[in-house]
């Protein structure tokens, strides 16, 4: 399962590596990555 997580966070590309200087705008991008996935799933779980 976190596996599979770690996965999906890959996909975003601007995650994979750490561009960003500033701690906040990196933590701003891995939360909605995270949000994304989240919203991506509500319909599987729906079903």
């Amino acid at each position: 399962m976190v596996e599979r997580g770690f996965a999906w966070l890959h996909a975003f590309k601007r995650l994979r590596t750490r561009y960003e200087r500033r701690a906040d705008i990196h933590l701003g991008l891995l939360q909605l990555a995270c949000a994304l996935i989240c919203y991506r799933q509500l319909p599987v779980v729906l079903k």
